[in-house]
């Protein structure tokens, strides 16, 4: 089992569309690379902690290879966007792949890179943040599987 943790936006939607796919194992809502230990939501929405709404993703690289996973991440969100998605705005909900493996940043940087050189990419480049982990807490339990609670 392999993990990493990805970033697109509020982690609710995120988690919730990771879990569907074919050889994740597990997903837990995170916050993810800021500069504070054990940030609450509360200090993450203050904008001052430098953390992503992330998840923490656990799969089996024998069915889900890391390129196949990186690639449904760029297509289950806008990454041209800067520290926004959707109506959700701020450094929380930048596009992130954090990265438990140099091997997980140098294929993320290989797609990114494949991915600008496409047409569609043409006016607007991704601006995905792709570094190591360096922090990461799980997010409050009221967060955790949230469309799953709510019945989405």
């Amino acid at each position: 089992m392999k993990k990493i943790i990805l970033a697109a936006g509020c982690f609710w939607s995120v988690q919730y569309k990771l879990d569907n796919l074919k050889g994740v194992i597990s997903t837990k809502a995170v916050y993810a690379n800021g500069h504070i230990p054990d940030a609450s939501y509360n200090q993450v929405c203050s904008g001052e902690t430098g953390h992503a709404e992330a998840v923490l993703v656990n799969y089996d690289e024998s069915v889900l290879p890391i390129k196949d996973l990186l690639l449904f991440f760029f297509q289950i969100h806008n990454a041209t966007q800067l520290n926004k998605q959707g109506p959700d705005i701020g450094e929380q909900y930048r596009s992130g792949i954090f990265c438990f493996e140099e091997e997980q940043c140098h294929v993320a940087m290989k797609i990114i890179e494949e991915l600008n050189s496409q047409a569609k990419y043409k006016d607007k480049k991704i601006v995905t943040v792709v570094e190591p982990v360096s922090m990461f807490n799980e997010a409050e339990e009221y967060h955790q599987q949230y469309y799953r609670k709510k019945g989405f």
